[in-house]
């Protein structure tokens, strides 16, 4: 029985590739715990698209600001240097190609790098695109954070999306609790999975077919 990682595993490996010195902005949901696992080696510009830039970690209890949120409306703090600003502003910055890496949820991946992450067939969930559209099209580098397969096995790396897309051949790399792929010119490329899981298991819960490089690694636990 292979033994998937964790949300906090995976955001783990996806703090490991963002460069020190970028400009991100972390979607809602699963790819806010990135925040939390980037090393204080690095100096990470944190950007969220209702209007803060050096944006820091959640408040101590007791000491949440509800009027300093981010996207998610979860209370934040703003780091010295920091500030806030209309949203329009937020969204210049992400249409304008200022920020250096996103890091997006998704339902749904393309072997062509397609994005689907804000509709879904699940009746009562309400679509929820907020940013995402502008941030998938705008950011230098698009990060998918997501699990391989839906709570009832479906695969969620596609040749095809079936949902709603977000943006067209958009995203550069997709971290699932099983693997990291790269989107190549020739689709999904796979470079790390985790302990114990086999190509063949692996293709089998993906429904686009896989290439895998010379030098696959493992994807750590810790």
């Amino acid at each position: 029985m292979i033994e998937p990682l964790t949300d906090i595993q995976v955001a783990r490996r996806v703090a490991a590739d963002i460069p020190d010195g970028s400009y991100v902005n972390l979607g809602i949901g699963m790819p806010t715990l990135v925040a939390d696992c980037v090393g204080a080696d690095k100096e990470i510009v944190y950007h969220s698209e209702n209007g803060i830039l050096g944006m820091g970690p959640a408040p101590a209890a007791g000491e949440e600001d509800f009027e300093l949120v981010n996207a998610g409306k979860q209370p934040v703090t703003l780091l010295p240097g920091g500030s806030y600003f209309h949203h329009t502003d937020a969204f210049l910055m992400m249409r304008g190609g200022h920020i250096d890496v996103t890091v997006l949820g998704a339902f749904q991946v393309s072997e062509r790098g397609d994005l689907a992450n804000w509709a879904t067939d699940v009746v009562g969930m309400p679509p929820a695109v907020g940013g995402a559209m502008d941030l998938a099209v705008g950011a230098r580098r698009v990060l998918a954070i997501t699990t391989h397969t839906t709570k009832d096995g479906r695969p969620k790396l596609l040749t095809h999306c079936t949902f709603p897309l977000t943006a067209a051949r958009v995203v550069d790399r997709v971290y699932t609790d099983l693997a990291v792929v790269d989107v190549a010119p020739d689709g999904f490329l796979v470079r790390e999975m985790v302990p114990g899981l086999t190509r063949d298991e692996l293709q089998g819960l993906t429904a686009a077919q896989l290439g895998f490089a010379d030098d696959v690694g493992t994807m750590s636990r810790g």
